[in-house]
Formats: structure tokens, C-alpha cells, sequence
């Protein structure tokens, strides 16, 4: 069982910043891949960011590269997703996610996730 929890999230004009956290617990946390997925309001939850047990691999959307920034501590058991450059289109839910098996990019290949934060983003 894997217990995970994100913070950080808030409201930010475009243009600015925020660095969200997720606190991992429950299992050895550094033993897979951790993601970020995010959910807009009446769509379906998409793909952001991944990182390998090591972090020496990381996985963007299209969307979002150039302008965040995966990372993890496997000591502190927490990974990372520094967010710049916002726009209003990244406003959405984030969810922290842990791998399981399958595709980096498909929410089906992840078997625990957190609650989700808010991430709001004003033009």
C-alpha cells in the first residue's frame, strides 16, 4: 500500500510559479516510477511528468516541457514538480501518482494516487 500526498498548489497569475510536493509513504519509495497527472474541469486526467527510481529518466507532455521540472528524494520519499511559465490552461487538479506497470504515459499503468491539489492559474 502507498499513501500519497500533494501540497503546494494555490492560485497564481500566468507567468508565475509553484512547486508542488508529494509526500510518499507505505512502501520502499524508491523502488519505481513516480508521475504527475492533472485533471481540467469536464476532461480527462492527462499526463504531465514522470521520473524513474534513480531520476536519471524523466518523461514530459509536449505540453508542458521547457517549463517543468520533475524531481524526487528517495531519502525524504518525495517527489517534486516545479512549475513555471504558467499559463491558465494548466489550471487543474495535480495528482501524484506511483507506477505499477505499463505505459509512463497512461493513467491505467499507475496504481496509487493522492488526493489531488488545485492548481489555478488567472489571465
Amino acid at each position: 500500500q502507498v499513501q500519497l500526498v500533494e501540497s503546494g498548489g494555490g492560485l497564481v497569475q500566468a507567468g508565475g510559479s509553484l512547486r508542488l510536493s508529494c509526500a510518499a509513504s507505505g512502501r520502499t519509495f524508491g523502488s519505481g516510477t513516480m508521475g504527475w497527472f492533472r485533471q481540467a474541469p469536464g476532461k480527462e486526467r492527462e499526463f504531465v511528468a514522470a521520473i524513474s527510481w534513480s531520476g536519471g529518466s524523466t518523461r514530459y507532455a509536449d505540453s508542458v516541457k521547457g517549463r517543468f521540472t520533475i524531481s524526487r528524494d528517495n531519502a525524504e520519499n518525495s517527489v517534486v514538480l516545479q512549475i513555471n511559465s504558467l499559463r491558465p490552461e494548466d489550471t487543474a487538479v495535480y495528482y501524484c501518482s506511483a507506477h505499477i506497470s505499463g505505459s509512463y504515459y497512461s493513467t491505467g499503468a499507475y496504481g496509487y494516487w493522492g488526493q489531488g491539489i488545485q492548481v489555478t492559474v488567472s489571465s
